[in-house]
């Protein structure tokens, strides 16, 4: 298989691109640096690129696409956490479904947060189309603390877009899922520890399987989720969280 992969130079992106090569298939990542294609997804025009990039490289033909980009909450702007996390995501997404369409079995998975649990799509204001200065507004009341929130109302509204292409995907023949992780150890956590705001409460907080999962333990879900066993699995969640939704939303499900 071809499979694309954004975020593909480190974390998860990275353990789900070796987990593929080492069975065999092609990889075509996307990332900063490191990358088989260079691109910023934070803007229409890395965007674009991205999804040009693929395209050549892959003859216009996919297999799969696992779209990882993303960065966290101890972003200094939380506007650019949501241009990449939510709209860059998206943007990609849409732009490799042609290709996808083309490929053998196709499937795409997207990977967002629990945190995307932890918002009521009604409550987003990224559910009514706000524009950039509106979503600024309404993090302002946050303070230091609006990269949190803009991160949780990010991987919220992706996971809502995700399950809102359930039907046209299908239709398709081309299946669509996401992941949600819990804490994870890799850049993106480092960094959220190494935060004066962040850190303490990242400490603080266990799962009930009391410790943080690795980059490949995410990655394998996501190998599955692309492979031929997980054929009629469609529009679905995934938390991978050691337990955290279950114990902060045992009624919710």
């Amino acid at each position: 298989m071809t499979i694309a992969i954004t975020g593909s130079a480190s974390g998860i992106g990275a353990a789900t691109a070796t987990a593929m090569s080492a069975g065999g298939h092609d990889i075509i990542g996307v990332d900063l640096h490191d990358a088989e294609v260079i691109a910023d997804l934070s803007g229409p025009q890395g965007r674009a690129a991205a999804i040009e990039g693929v395209l050549a490289r892959s003859g216009g033909v996919l297999d799969g696409a696992v779209l990882c980009a993303g960065i966290g909450p101890h972003t200094p702007d939380p506007l650019r956490l949501i241009d990449i996390n939510y709209h860059g995501a998206v943007a990609v997404l849409d732009g490799l479904l042609p290709a996808l369409r083309r490929g053998e079995s196709p499937a795409a998975v997207v990977v967002s947060s629990v945190s995307s649990t932890q918002v009521r799509w009604a409550e987003n204001p990224l559910s009514a189309g706000a524009d950039r200065d509106a979503v600024a507004r309404a993090l302002a009341p946050a303070g230091d603390y609006a990269g949190h929130l803009a991160y949780a109302w990010s991987k919220n509204a992706l996971t809502v877009a995700a399950r809102e292409r359930a039907a046209d995907w299908g239709a398709a023949g081309v299946r669509l899922n996401t992941v949600a992780p819990g804490t994870v150890a890799t850049p993106l956590l480092r960094a959220g520890l190494d935060d004066p705001r962040y850190g303490e409460l990242i400490r603080g907080f266990t799962a009930p399987i009391a410790r943080t999962a690795e980059p490949s333990e995410i990655a394998a879900l996501i190998v599955y989720l692309l492979g031929p066993q997980a054929g009629y699995i469609h529009g679905a969640q995934f938390v991978i969280d050691g337990g955290v939704d279950a114990r902060l939303r045992p009624t919710a499900f």
